[in-house]
């Protein structure tokens, strides 16, 4: 049995701050993959939802929720939640589902309505809980991490500002481009180096926004979308949801301490790294073998940390494939060419849809302007709070 399953259609609602509930934003993300997929809502035999935790009860039932927006059918339903992992997740979800002959057809969704600012934990006394106790006692919001995130790289492997201001020209470039994201004025380095100082070395334009936005995702059996679709459909190949392995050297948001390495060899690789590790073997691919990524880039200097961590390069050299245009449409292996995070900002729950929502286009051939050439195999990248693992391989 292959665990491949079929991209029969996908949607999304545009980012942006548009003051609605996350509701109307996955509805409409759904009929809009539904109507790519050429299907009706009745025909979906399972919905999985991606959980928010700023919708109230209905955010935590998003499945449901969703369900009901589109009228309830009967279908099955699952929620999920894993952070900024969530998407991910609930594409797993529908994929097992899938693979083990309880629904041919999965509508999967994520939409989220976000704060203005940067994220804080939800209300209560919770001092086992280390997110809440990270605002509590360090005031370490999460520009805080990716600023020690960016020093870390300058310190070690000689990353500088101007490194981390050509990602957001890239990534800005690129959103201009795409209709559906929230930013689309391209930006200068100069601009970067002018805005203002948020976690020093990031400025503001270094640091992507939180936004309102959703996506959605029909999935399929094989068998199904060769009856009812294209004969060669776009295919996920592979979803890795890793976990750490003890003793975790370096810190990940929003640990606040780590486990001692003074009795325990620290594993061969970093969380990050086992997370690409475990998709490439999966999909029974290398990193030679990709067409293009969307990676998780909260901040631009961690979108070079991802260059290292799905072995695009060697360590400590993600700046230098930058500044050699590898990144770039045009180059050898193109990241985030649907703007990233850096053009859309953050709808939490859908962000991980929207990356396979880009990966899809590209591989359909209908990126318009942003189009990589004869693309066939792509990637995407990020992972949740404590430790959710996300990545996905999409190929044609």
């Amino acid at each position: 049995m292959t665990g491949d399953v079929a991209v029969m259609g996908v949607g999304m609602h545009p980012w942006g701050k548009w003051g609605r509930s996350f509701v109307e934003y996955g509805v409409a993300a759904a009929r809009a993959a539904l109507a790519d997929a050429g299907l009706d809502w009745r025909d979906v035999g399972s919905i999985v939802g991606a959980d928010t935790v700023r919708g109230g009860y209905p955010g935590y039932v998003a499945g449901a929720t969703f369900a009901k927006a589109l009228g309830w059918q009967g279908a099955r339903v699952a929620s999920v939640y894993a952070a900024c992992a969530s998407g991910a997740q609930a594409l797993d979800t529908a994929r097992a589902q899938i693979v083990a002959g309880l629904a041919d057809v999965v509508l999967v969704v994520g939409a989220d309505a976000a704060p203005k600012g940067f994220f804080r934990p939800a209300g209560g006394d919770r001092p086992d809980d280390p997110d809440w106790l990270r605002f509590r006692i360090l005031g370490a919001t999460n520009p805080v991490y990716f600023g020690l995130y960016a020093r870390r790289r300058m310190a070690m492997h000689g990353d500088t500002p101007d490194d981390f201001a050509r990602v957001k020209v890239k990534n800005a470039a690129m959103g201009a481009l795409n209709p559906l994201a929230r930013y689309r004025n391209p930006v200068t380095a100069e601009q970067v180096a002018a805005s203002a100082v948020v976690a020093d070395p990031l400025r503001l334009l270094d640091i992507c926004a939180t936004s309102d936005g959703g996506a959605a995702l029909v999935l399929s059996s094989m068998e199904f979308a060769r009856r009812h679709g294209p004969a060669e459909p776009v295919r996920i190949r592979a979803v890795s949801t890793v976990t750490p392995r003890f003793p975790n050297t370096v810190l990940d948001l929003p640990d606040i301490a780590t486990d001692s390495a003074a009795a325990v060899d620290p594993p061969g690789e970093t969380f990050r790294r086992s997370i690409a590790r475990a998709a490439y073997e999966e999909a029974g691919i290398g990193p030679e073998e990709l067409s293009l990524a969307e990676v998780y880039d909260l901040s631009t200097a961690l979108e070079l940390q991802w260059y290292e961590d799905l072995a695009l390069c060697g360590e400590g050299e993600g700046a230098k494939l930058l500044r050699d245009g590898v990144t770039a449409l045009g180059g050898r292996i193109p990241v985030n060419v649907s703007g990233g995070l850096a053009s859309f900002g953050e709808a939490v729950p859908a962000q991980a849809i929207a990356q396979v929502c880009e990966l899809t286009w590209q591989l359909r051939g209908e990126a318009g302007d942003r189009q990589v050439a004869g693309a066939r195999v792509g990637v995407s990248a990020n992972q949740g709070l404590f430790g959710h693992g996300s990545a996905v391989v999409v190929v044609q």
